[in-house]
This record gives structure tokens, C-alpha cells and sequence, in this order.
């Protein structure tokens, strides 16, 4: 992401979480909202981040309601079907999405879907950023994120690099990456995360980004090096590791995130209710360390701030998408 946007949405961020909503205080309520118990639909099955997410939110939202709030598990087709089901569903703030990157800012450049981004559904806020590791085999000769890049400026597609499929955060991050330095490697694309991380320790690939929780896990390995962070900070689960910005590639930031959307025509009172409501539960302390614990930044916005970056995340990925002409089969 370009770190003039980040920086501006942060900003923004700052400003709300000072204000009305730092105390963690209950917002008025519109009258008959809620009228019964709210989903919140996570386009993937239970178990991964997006889900942890997803049931971490539920309950603090139930806890300030009094009212029942539940994860429905709605997966398939990279996100798409859950995402579909809440452009379709009635627009009373009852069923939400937790909305991903891929589903809402990738995939719309690389297929054409049942639902348009732009008009199916109102923004709620953006939620969390995840930055993604730069993975490395052991028997490469580069021992370091600087080293690695002035290897691949000067020897144009010595590299490979692998992913968990055409079209993914990991591969678009490589683009991101290789684009940055002016640099190509040769894809190697997987079934899934596990199949490449195995071949990377082997190997039998040079390189992967992949996102920070699952990455750093397999960097404990002695076959791994974890080499940098695509975030603008260091992380607090590994600070040791440098961003790449600090390892000669100024301003560069690449991050997953998930934000809270609803259908298209929500009335602005439960859309200002909301909005208010997820604000104060990001703020909040306890859940801040809940996010930290698995590699999450909160990112409070309003529905309007959301509205812009998702703009802006679709303009960014359709560059990339359309100048290394990524096809899915």
C-alpha cells in the first residue's frame, strides 16, 4: 500500500480514537436496532485468522449489546460465496461481512462476479492490517533482505518463489515486491501454504511472502530465513526482523487486511451506530492485545475513510494485476 494513503487513513484513525470514542462508551442505539440477533458472515471456514477475527468481534459486540451476535461460516471460491451472500442480503444491519482484501479489492480485477463492490455494499470500517514475511531458503547465498534484493537486480530471474495460488496476497505481494526493485523471478504456484513452505525448506524454491502468524512459525525452522516484514513498523511478535523498507526499498508497505461491510442501503443512523460501536471495540485495550497476539494492527476508520481505501486498494491491485497480466485459469 502506498504509505501516503496508510499514513493519511492513520491519521484519521488517530484523530477518531481521541475523541468520542476512546472511553470504550455504548453510542445510543436506533430505535429498534438491534431487532434480533446479528451475523457476522466470515467467507472462509472455521479455524483460520479471518475466523479468529471474525469470533473475537462477535463477542465483544454481544458483550456491549446484551444481544446476540454469531459467526456464520460461509466459505468458498476464495471468499467470494460469503461475500455474495451479504451483497444479497437485506439491508437491516443484522448481516455483516468480514470483508477481505482478496474477495473485495483483488478478485474484482482478475474475474468478473456476481456482485459489484462499489454499489453492494456500505462500509462499516476497516478493521485490522496484517503484514506479510519475506521467507528465504537457507541455501540461497543471500543471508539478508538487502543482500537478497542487489542479488535479484543483477541476476534477473535466478529466483523462484512460490505462493498458494495465482491471484493471492502472497503472489501479489511478490509482484509489489519485484516491481519495487525492478525484478523478475520464475512463479511457482501451490495447491496450498504448507505444500511451498515444505519446498522452500527443501529447497526447491528460493523464496515466499506469506502472512505474518503462519510465517513465522516456519521461519523457526533452520531451513528458513526470515529475512524481512512488508509492514511500515517492525513487529512486536519479532522485532529483530527489519522492514523492507529499511533494507533499501523506501516507503514500501504490503499488507492483508479485513474490515466489517454490510449490504448496500443501510440507514446512515445504523451505519453511524455501527461504526461507532466498532471504533470503541478496537480502542480498546484488552482487544488490542487480543489483535497483537496474532500479528494484527487495529485500524479504525469511518465508513466514508473505508469507502476511499477500498477505492484505492482496487486501483492498486488492478495496476499490478494488468502490468505482469496475472490471468486465473
Amino acid at each position: 500500500m502506498d504509505m501516503r494513503i496508510i499514513k493519511r487513513f492513520a491519521s484519521c484513525a488517530a484523530v477518531i480514537a481521541c475523541t468520542a470514542f476512546s472511553s470504550g462508551a455504548i453510542a445510543q442505539a436506533p430505535q429498534g436496532y438491534p431487532a434480533g440477533p446479528v451475523s457476522i458472515i466470515v467467507p472462509f471456514v472455521p479455524g483460520g485468522a479471518t475466523d479468529a477475527l471474525g469470533r473475537l468481534l462477535a463477542q465483544a459486540l454481544n458483550e456491549r449489546w446484551k444481544t446476540p451476535v454469531v459467526v456464520e461460516n460461509k466459505p468458498g471460491a476464495s471468499g467470494v460465496i460469503g461475500t455474495d451472500y451479504v451483497a444479497k442480503a437485506q439491508p437491516d444491519g443484522l448481516t455483516l461481512l468480514l470483508g477481505t482484501q482478496t474477495a473485495l479489492a483483488v478478485t474484482p480485477s482478475l474475474k468478473s462476479l456476481s456482485y459489484n463492490v462499489k454499489t453492494d455494499f456500505t462500509p462499516i470500517s476497516l478493521l485490522v492490517t496484517t503484514p506479510l514475511l519475506l521467507l528465504a531458503s537457507d541455501k540461497i547465498e543471500a543471508k539478508s533482505a538487502s543482500a537478497l534484493i542487489n542479488d535479484l537486480k543483477s541476476n534477473p530471474e535466478k529466483y523462484s518463489y512460490g505462493t498458494s495460488g495465482v491471484g493471492t496476497s502472497q503472489h501479489l505481494t511478490t509482484l509489489l515486491f519485484l516491481d519495487a526493485i525492478g525484478a523478475k523471478a520464475l512463479h511457482v504456484p501451490y495447491k496450498g501454504t504448507g505444500q511451498f513452505l515444505v519446498d522452500l525448506a527443501g529447497g526447491q524454491i528460493d523464496m515466499a511472502f506469506d502472512n505474518l502468524g503462519t510465517a513465522l512459525g516456519a521461519s523457526k525452522q533452520d531451513a528458513i530465513q526470515a529475512l524481512a516484514i512488508t509492514g511500515s513498523t517492525r513487529s512486536p511478535l519479532a522485532p529483530e526482523i527489519p522492514t523492507l523498507a529499511e533494507s533499501g526499498i523506501p516507503n514500501f508497505e504490503a499488507v492483508t487486511w479485513l474490515g466489517l461491510l454490510a449490504p448496500a442501503g443501510l440507514s446512515k443512523p445504523v451505519v453511524d451506530y455501527l461504526n461507532s460501536e466498532v471504533v470503541a471495540v478496537l480502542n480498546d485495550p484488552k482487544f488490542k492485545e487480543k489483535l497483537s497476539a496474532q500479528g494484527m494492527t487495529p485500524r479504525p476508520m469511518s465508513s466514508s475513510q473505508f469507502r476511499e481505501f477500498i477505492d484505492a486498494e482496487n486501483i492498486r491491485f488492478a495496476n499490478v494485476i494488468k502490468k505482469n497480466n496475472v490471468v486465473v485459469e
